[in-house]
């Protein structure tokens, strides 16, 4: 049970740091909406503390540390780690997922580039479709086909993600988009990251990945009907509010480097009712064949960690490598 302090820290965090979330968990059961918010709490400290500190595999070396406390059941003393905790033991939370998100932070630490879409999914399986895996759990829902389904939303909120943060990730040193692509449309990224700039081959790029994440929203709609009644409008608020930023990047020219694209909050409150209406729909409406689709490859191993319930599991070989390297790199720079 998480204490009453964490979780109104945990909300605290959430609304000021992540708005989007925050609309769309306000339909949620609380029953589902309190771990959630803790889930997610948990995430973006990590996330911040690698993203806005010098010492980025450090960051990530020191959220290992925190995880394996996690799983021993001796937090740190922190309100997202004691919350998250609670979280672990009351839902029996599969190690792989928060360890997949280890690993995709340790990638950012490390400034891996994707020579492809796949490896953008790879790195978008881990930053964003273990949380949606996650979610899954927090619902109490195991079941392979709607896990597959919460890993393509997962996915496609972060190659929204990283549509409409194409100019702030180039004026941090970073590109997201996939190499080959930016190649085809002429764009050199080295040159692009040394003066971040708008172009016609970018934006046909940018265009590009969000009909991809288009293509993952509409696969991922089939899965809702999969979930409790009481939490398909917080699911369909995800959907539509994400959507929606990657709509605004549309109506920007898919120019997302002299602006970042922005949702009001009239905006939200639309895709808010959207989402109720087509929540009280689901029950009545046939199910989609697509809902038995297989999980997109790069997204497989969340799925199968999710359905097992094996919450003890280890650290992966891959995970043990990558942070290996990164301990290796914090000793040098020591």
């Amino acid at each position: 049970m998480i204490a009453p302090a964490d979780m109104e820290a945990c909300r605290a965090a959430i609304r000021t740091g992540s708005l989007s979330f925050h609309a769309a968990s306000r339909l949620l059961p609380a029953r589902v909406r309190d771990p959630a918010l803790a889930l997610y709490a948990f995430c973006r400290v990590a996330d911040d503390e690698v993203d806005e500190g010098r010492d980025k595999a450090g960051a990530v070396l020191r959220l290992r540390d925190r995880l394996e406390l996690v799983y021993q059941g001796r937090p740190r003393d922190g309100y997202a780690d004691r919350a998250f905790a609670a979280v672990v033991e009351d839902f029996e939370m599969p190690r792989a997922l928060p360890e997949a998100l280890l690993e995709g932070l340790a990638w950012d630490a490390m400034g891996r580039r994707y020579d492809s879409l796949s490896g953008v999914l790879d790195y978008s399986a881990r930053v964003a479709a273990a949380v949606g895996a996650m979610m899954c759990v927090l619902m109490r829902v195991r079941e392979p086909d709607a896990l597959a389904r919460a890993c393509d939303l997962g996915l496609a909120m972060q190659l929204t993600n990283i549509s409409r943060d194409v100019g702030e990730d180039a004026r941090a040193g970073r590109v997201f988009l996939p190499l080959d692509w930016l190649r085809a449309e002429g764009v050199e990224p080295e040159a692009f990251l040394a003066a971040p700039a708008p172009s016609a081959g970018l934006r046909r790029a940018t265009a590009r990945l969000l009909g991809e994440a288009e293509r993952l929203y509409l696969r991922a709609e089939a899965g809702v009907a999969a979930l409790p009644l009481g939490c398909r409008p917080g699911i369909y608020a995800a959907r539509h509010i994400y959507a929606g930023i990657g709509g605004q990047v549309a109506r920007a020219g898919h120019d997302s480097v002299s602006q970042r694209a922005r949702t009001g909050g009239g905006q939200k409150l639309g895709w808010l009712v959207l989402a109720g209406l087509r929540a009280l729909a689901s029950p009545v409406l046939p199910q989609p064949a697509v809902l038995h689709a297989r999980p997109a490859p790069e997204v497989a191993f969340l799925v199968e960690a999710a359905a097992r319930k094996d919450a003890a599991r280890g650290r992966s070989e891959a995970l043990f490598e990558v942070l290996s390297q990164l301990e290796a790199r914090s000793r040098g720079m020591a």
